[in-house]
């Protein structure tokens, strides 16, 4: 038989992940993960100090490849108006990748998950101000249309997850309803 790999923190945190997702933060547990990584609790140990450690590597790897890396990744498009509709369009395109955020948000009164999402909160929010801002809006009318698109995104992805069938299921369709939102977003009638 052969030797287990040692585990790593990044194969802890992405089991931390994927629990999130499916159980929300209850099923971030140390020997329900182990058994997931198929590791001892001892491995556990050796990178985090106790669950709360664990739990705080796990959501600044979510911050990290939910939040900085989209933004890294949109930044290549040079339009703003197409980065916005990059940005929507992987919520449309990936409705089940949204599970952890909304797992998050149900637990976002945890005194360790509320800072990171104020956090994220506000870092993609002024990001959204920013690129409605590079699309010749007012500071002020950016930043209302920012808090705006972050809502649609929240609820596109709620909806996705609790009430599917009230979202375009096709992938025409779901092109069609990205257009409409883009065109809401970036009206200039009252």
């Amino acid at each position: 038989m052969p030797a287990k790999l040692r585990k790593t923190r990044a194969d802890w945190t992405a089991a931390a992940l994927t629990a999130l997702a499916e159980g929300g933060l209850a099923a971030v547990a140390i020997e329900p993960l182990a058994a997931r990584v198929g590791a001892t609790k001892g491995s556990a140990y050796w990178h985090f100090a106790n669950r709360e450690a664990l739990l705080v590597a796990t959501l600044a790897r979510w911050e990290q490849e939910h939040t900085e890396a989209v933004i890294t990744l949109a930044e290549q498009e040079p339009d703003p108006a197409r980065r916005l509709r990059l940005l929507f369009a992987g919520v449309l395109d990936h409705p089940c990748g949204n599970a952890v955020e909304l797992a998050l948000l149900a637990a976002g009164e945890d005194p360790v998950i509320r800072p990171v999402l104020d956090r994220v909160t506000q870092r993609r929010i002024t990001y959204l101000t920013t690129l409605f801002g590079q699309c010749g809006f007012a500071k002020a009318e950016a930043r209302r249309r920012a808090v705006l698109a972050y809502s649609a995104y929240l609820g596109h992805a709620h909806l996705f997850r609790m009430a599917p069938a009230a979202m375009p299921s096709t992938k025409q369709q779901r092109r069609a309803h990205l257009d409409e939102s883009m065109a809401a977003l970036l009206s200039r009638q009252n």
